[in-house]
């Protein structure tokens, strides 16, 4: 069973709250903190999944936990879809994608909308592709959010995951761990409005299921053609899935 981990320990509100939270106080400087903390990789890690779903010429696209709306937007440049949602629990969040949106004249191809996870306000069957980029380990209820998922997915429709992982090798095993327990709360503390949010960021990492056991979650929803591609050492992994015919 997956470990519990909230970003802020000595709350009692839901967790879905308190990633609410995190992420409207940390949403002003996230783009930058990111770059930083992944040394620039996350922007060849979503490369690759944007090229995966413009492959499939989708007419529907839905980024799910949108952030400030990095993947909607190259979705927007990078596709002829006549509908792209970003779905965000955290208006911080949206504000910045609304915003970046707006300055690249992107506004009127992007829905960037406030809506949770694991109700997802869509008819069944509404999206050809759908994609979460480092925030399915947030899901409150990992399965009842990939059912969600499953649920307003096309059949035949893909589903692609990008989220951080634990390599599996020596030394990349040692070298993440010293990093993320050391490294990464320190730049979080140093640039961060919120001191305890990177510190979660990388105990969520660190106890997310992730390779297979993350395949199995997705077969056991229903999903099939389930496939997971390391990145860079294992540090972060894209999964990719269909739902069936």
């Amino acid at each position: 069973m997956q470990e519990k981990v909230n970003p802020y320990k000595d709350s009692n509100r839901s967790k879905k709250e308190q990633v609410e939270q995190m992420f409207d106080t940390i949403s002003g400087n996230y783009d930058g903190l990111n770059r930083v903390i992944s040394l620039g990789s996350d922007v060849r890690w979503r490369k690759k999944v944007i090229k995966m779903i413009a492959a499939r010429e989708p007419e529907s696209v839905l980024d799910i936990a949108t952030g400030t709306g990095d993947l909607a937007l190259q979705f927007a440049n990078s596709t002829n879809a006549s509908s792209i949602v970003g779905l965000d629990i955290s208006e911080g969040m949206l504000s910045v994608a609304r915003k970046k949106s707006e300055e690249n004249g992107l506004a009127d191809r992007i829905d960037f909308i406030k809506g949770d996870s694991e109700a997802l306000p869509f008819e069944d069957n509404s999206f050809e592709a759908i994609t979460v980029s480092f925030g399915i380990r947030n899901f409150e209820d990992l399965e009842k959010g990939l059912a969600e998922i499953y649920r307003v997915l096309v059949p035949g429709g893909l589903f692609v995951i990008l989220e951080t992982s634990v390599p599996e090798r020596f030394p990349f095993k040692q070298g993440y761990y010293a990093y993320t327990k050391a490294v990464l709360p320190l730049i979080g503390k140093i640039f961060s409005r919120d001191k305890v949010a990177y510190r979660y960021l990388s105990e969520s990492a660190a106890t997310f299921p992730h390779g297979e056991a993350l395949n199995n979650i997705l077969r056991k929803i229903g999903f099939i053609e389930v496939k997971n591609n390391p990145q860079t050492f294992g540090v972060a992994t894209i999964y990719s899935a269909t739902k069936q015919l």
